[in-house]
C-alpha cells in the first residue's frame, strides 16, 4: 500500500500513528490555496474562501527526470497525475516489487479521480505549451502510469464520484478473478487547487461551518473536504503465495451499484445499500453477523448519516458480537475520489494490528439514528478487535454523489508460511548489521532521497 494524505503522512505507517493518536489533519488552506479573491462576491464564496480541510503541505514539487517526464510536459502536468505517479511507485515498493521490472507483464492499472481544477491555472498557458494539456485527460492518468511502467493489462480511469477509488478497486479485483491481468494496482486521487468546486458544496449547504465531520453524530451538519491519494497492489491469493509475497489482507468478496431513482440524483438510497451490502457478503461467503468493523462511508451529513445506518442495521445491526462502526473521514476529512481507497487502507491495518483506532467528533448518537435496537458502537479510544470470531473481518463503504456505490469484504492476512525448499532462518545471537538500499534516478536525487 502507499500514500500521501492530510497531516504530512506519507506512508501506512504514518497513518497509523496519526490514528492511533487520535489526532486530526483537518486546517486552514495553505499559502496561495486560501481562495481570498472569491470569483461572484457573495457570502458563500467568502465562507469558502476560508473553510478548514485535509490539505497536503506541498503539491507544487515532483521529480520529473526520476519518471522520465519532459520539462515541457512537467509544467503543464496535472499534480494529480505526478501523486499517482509517485504513490503507486511508493506502493509496489511497499510490496517488494522493484516497479522497473514489471516491463511486458499483464498488470492492469485502475484510477479514481474526479476534478480538474488544474486547468484553471493553465489559463493564458504560452501557445508553445498548449499540446501538452492534452496529457492531462482523465484516462492519461492511468496511460501514464502503464507506460511510464510498460505495462500490458488494461489501463482505466474512471469517475463515480465520491466512490471512484472503490469502484477502481473492485473493477481491479475482478480482472483478477477473470484473469485479464496477473498483478493489479488500484488508486484514487483527490486535489482542491481551486475554490470553485467548494463554493459549489457551499452553496448547496453540503459543507459543515464547524469544519469537522461528526460522523453519525448529533452535531453533524456536513462533511469537510479533504485531499490526498492512495494505492494498493493487488494479486490472486495463490500467485502471491507462490511468490512468497507479503499479504497485508485477504479480498473475501466486493459489489458495485446504482441508486437508481432516489429522492433526488444525489439523495442516498437505503434499498439499494441494503441490496449492495447483501451482494458483497453472498460473494464473500461471509455471514453479516462475522463483521466486527464497518468502515462506513460516514460523510456526517444530517440526512446521509441515518440512512446508511438504516441500511447498515437492516443487514449487519442483529448478532451477539459487538460491530464498532468509523469513517477515517473524521480524521482526514473526506477525500471524495479517493476516500474510498483511504478508507480501505485504514482498514487493513486494523485488520492487521487487532485494533480500531478511536472516530473522533462523536459524542452521542445522531437524533435519526436508532442505534440501542443494534450491535454497533462507536470506538472513542482504542479498541482491541471486538468479539471472538476465529478470523478478523471487516467491511468497507464508499457511496457516490453521482449514485454509485461499492462496498468491500476484507479478511485478516492469513499467517505467514515459509517458501517450500527454504529453511527456516537462523535466529542471530546478536542484531546483525542491516543494509538499507536507497535508489533514485540520479545522483542529485540520490541524498535528498537518503
Amino acid at each position: 500500500m502507499g500514500c500521501r494524505l492530510p497531516g504530512d503522512i506519507d506512508s501506512p505507517a504514518a497513518l497509523w500513528n496519526l490514528l492511533m493518536e487520535g489526532r486530526e489533519a483537518v486546517g486552514a488552506p495553505p499559502p496561495g490555496r486560501d481562495a481570498s479573491a472569491p470569483a461572484a462576491g457573495t457570502s458563500a464564496d467568502a465562507q469558502a474562501a476560508h473553510l478548514p480541510g485535509g490539505y497536503l503541505t506541498d503539491v507544487s514539487r515532483f521529480d520529473a527526470d526520476f519518471f522520465g517526464v519532459s520539462g515541457r510536459e512537467a509544467d503543464v502536468l496535472d499534480p494529480q497525475h505526478r501523486l499517482l505517479l509517485e504513490v503507486v511507485w511508493e506502493a509496489l515498493e511497499h510490496a517488494g516489487l522493484p516497479p522497473n521490472g514489471l516491463a511486458g507483464s499483464r498488470t492492469g492499472v485502475y484510477t479514481g479521480l474526479s476534478y480538474n481544477d488544474y486547468m484553471d491555472q493553465l489559463v493564458g498557458l504560452p501557445q508553445e505549451l498548449e499540446g501538452s494539456i492534452l496529457t492531462n485527460g482523465h484516462c492519461v492518468a492511468a496511460g501514464r502510469i502503464s507506460y511510464l511502467l510498460g505495462l500490458h493489462g488494461p489501463s482505466i480511469a474512471l469517475d463515480t464520484a465520491c466512490s471512484s477509488s472503490l469502484v477502481a478497486f473492485h473493477l481491479a479485483c475482478q480482472a483478477l478473478l477473470r484473469e485479464e491481468c496477473d498483478l493489479a494496482l488500484a488508486a484514487g486521487v483527490n486535489l482542491m487547487l481551486t475554490p470553485r468546486t467548494t463554493r459549489s458544496f457551499t452553496r448547496m449547504g453540503m459543507l459543515s461551518p464547524t469544519g469537522r465531520c461528526h460522523t453519525f453524530d448529533a452535531a453533524a451538519d456536513g462533511f469537510v473536504r479533504g485531499e490526498g491519494c492512495g494505492a494498493v497492489v493487488l494479486k490472486r491469493l495463490t500467485d502471491a503465495r507462490r511468490d512468497g509475497d507479503r499479504i497485508l489482507a485477504l479480498v473475501r468478496g466486493s459489489a458495485v451499484n446504482q441508486d437508481g431513482r432516489s429522492d433526488g440524483l444525489a439523495a442516498p438510497s437505503s434499498t439499494a445499500q441494503q441490496a449492495l451490502y447483501r451482494t458483497a457478503l453472498t460473494q464473500a461467503g461471509v455471514d453479516p453477523a462475522q463483521i466486527s468493523l464497518i468502515e462506513a462511508h460516514g460523510t456526517g451529513t444530517p440526512v446521509g448519516d441515518p440512512a446508511e445506518f438504516t441500511s447498515l442495521a437492516a443487514v449487519y445491526g442483529n448478532g451477539l458480537s459487538p460491530c464498532a462502526l468509523g469513517s477515517v473521514k473524521t480524521n482526514l476529512g473526506h477525500l471524495e475520489p479517493a476516500a474510498g481507497i483511504t478508507g480501505l487502507i485504514k482498514t487493513v491495518l486494523c485488520l492487521q494490528q487487532g485494533v480500531i483506532p478511536p472516530n473522533l467528533h462523536f459524542t452521542s448518537w445522531h437524533p435519526a439514528i436508532a442505534a440501542d435496537a443494534t450491535r454497533f458502537f462507536i470506538p472513542v479510544e482504542p479498541t482491541q478487535w471486538p468479539g471472538r470470531q476465529p478470523v478478523r473481518l471487516a467491511a468497507v463503504s464508499s457511496f457516490g454523489f453521482s449514485g454509485t456505490n461499492a462496498h468491500v469484504i476484507l479478511q485478516q492476512p492469513p499467517r505467514p508460511s515459509r517458501r517450500a525448499g527454504l529453511p527456516a532462518p537462523r535466529q542471530p545471537k546478536s542484531a546483525p548489521p542491516e543494509v538499507i538500499l536507497v535508489a533514485a534516478g540520479s545522483h542529485r536525487a540520490l541524498p535528498a532521497a537518503a
